[in-house]
């Protein structure tokens, strides 16, 4: 999943099955604010609170109430708009369509959230 993330033109998150960030490719590095790289591999806990998610009122959304987290908990693809800050300081509304991975004989991978820049419209 990671090397056809790399591929694409739209922002894509990877995680694994605790939510914990594996991946996010290059367009996703322009909207988040920084390389991957630099970033690099975190905890559910640690990249939700950086990004500060928001619902669009500005109120926090709970950890397991956020797309990635229902996806993970519920094994269907979610979606939602919300509000992030990036690793730059700035504030963007984004569109996150979240699915889970799913391997043979059913064995569960992890999820991928695709998402682009609702701000730009």
């Amino acid at each position: 999943m990671r090397q056809l993330a790399s591929y694409l033109a739209m922002p894509v998150f990877l995680v694994d099955t605790a939510g914990n960030l594996l991946f996010y490719n290059e367009p996703a590095e322009t909207l988040l604010g920084r390389r991957f790289d630099e970033a690099g591999a975190m905890p559910m806990e640690i990249w939700f609170d950086i990004f500060s998610i928001r619902d669009e009122s500005g109120s926090r959304i709970p950890l397991e109430a956020g797309p990635i987290a229902v996806a993970l908990r519920d094994r269907q693809p979610a979606h939602r708009r919300l509000i992030l800050t990036g690793f730059d300081g700035v504030e963007k509304v984004i569109e996150s369509t979240v699915f889970p991975l799913e391997g043979q004989g059913g064995r569960h991978l992890g999820a991928v959230a695709i998402f682009w820049d609702a701000t730009r419209r």
